[in-house]
């Protein structure tokens, strides 16, 4: 069974117009660990998603697939 996608980042940033690579210079991060956020390859915590949003101006919520 193949894993579902937990987060929308890669979405939401190219909604924006806004590069993974934007994101980690500004959070300060790894560009590859962003990118491994990005494939849902591993998950941001908490404080992160809530500073990602905090960023690019949007609800946490939108950040994240439904569960349902």
């Amino acid at each position: 069974m193949p894993k579902k996608p937990i987060n929308r980042l890669k979405v939401v940033l190219v909604e924006q117009g806004k590069t993974s690579k934007w994101l980690a210079q500004t959070l300060n991060k790894n560009e590859t660990t962003v990118s491994r956020w990005c494939t849902n390859e591993v998950q941001p915590s908490l404080d992160t998603l809530l500073q990602i949003a905090a960023l690019l101006e949007v609800d946490i919520k939108e950040l994240l697939n439904s569960s349902k």
